[in-house]
């Protein structure tokens, strides 16, 4: 019964509250409560049992002692630091390391080679390297004959059409059969711009296969300096080349 009167008791006790901090004393900071001094006590006790750990440990060591991390460890700005171990490879991993390389070079040089023709077929040009557009000439045997020419009766079309480098119909053609195609000049325009895009994509993917095979043949070169075999530079390396070693000659037996 007096265990259960306690708890009773308890019950209808009023409830104990610490005091607030006084307004007067609020320049001083936050009154530090119990909880507050529980957490700062722990702490403190945390710390001071790590401090007599460590000089425990400092103390019963061994000055004879030896451990890995002597070796591979530095002191850097006052902080220790693990020094990373250096990749090892070999020889042989190189190579064919190398040799991977080049295969993968060489796979994304083909894939772009066979997007160039398809482009090229598409365009039905063969004038790849974008250089200037090509001269068609026409031989005469007079200079009244040169005075007198006329294009348009030598290629026996109406003159609106002798600027066009592709479907170039002749007369007799455009009196059997009607103008096939745009005529518009706003479409015709239009085609005109989509045709100098594809022109310049195809420019710019024959770069891009040029720089893999340079790339290609500069890992190759790289892969071939792995050999012990004595060699002299001939020619440095470039942008647009790999370096020329000359190898001495050995006998394969």
């Amino acid at each position: 019964m007096s265990a259960a009167f306690r708890k009773a008791a308890k019950a209808r006790q009023r409830p104990h509250r610490e005091r607030a901090q006084p307004a007067a004393r609020a320049k001083l900071g936050l009154l530090e409560k119990k909880k507050d001094y529980q957490l700062r006590a722990r702490d403190y006790h945390k710390k001071q049992n790590a401090l007599r750990a460590m000089q425990k440990k400092a103390l019963d060591k061994n000055p004879d002692e030896f451990y890995f991390k002597m070796i591979r460890a530095k002191v850097k700005d006052g902080v220790h630091v693990i020094k990373q171990p250096k990749d090892e490879i070999t020889p042989e991993q190189m190579k064919l390391m190398r040799t991977q390389d080049i295969k993968y070079i060489e796979m994304k040089r083909v894939a772009e080679a066979k997007k160039i023709e398809r482009l090229k077929a598409e365009l039905h040009l063969l004038d790849a390297a974008g250089s200037s557009p090509g001269q068609h000439l026409f031989f005469v045997d007079t200079e009244r004959e040169v005075q007198e020419f006329d294009l348009a009766a030598h290629l026996d079309t109406v003159p609106e059409l002798v600027d066009r480098v592709y479907n170039r119909p002749t007369i007799a053609t455009l009196q059997r059969e009607a103008v096939k195609g745009p005529t518009d000049p706003a479409h015709l325009k239009k085609l005109a711009q989509q045709r100098k895009n594809q022109y310049d994509l195809l420019r710019q993917r024959i770069e891009r296969e040029k720089a893999m095979f340079v790339i290609s043949q500069k890992i190759q070169t790289r892969k071939d300096l792995l050999d012990k075999t004595h060699k002299v530079k001939v020619k440095k390396e470039t942008k647009t080349g790999p370096a020329i070693y000359k190898f001495k000659f050995q006998r394969k037996r």
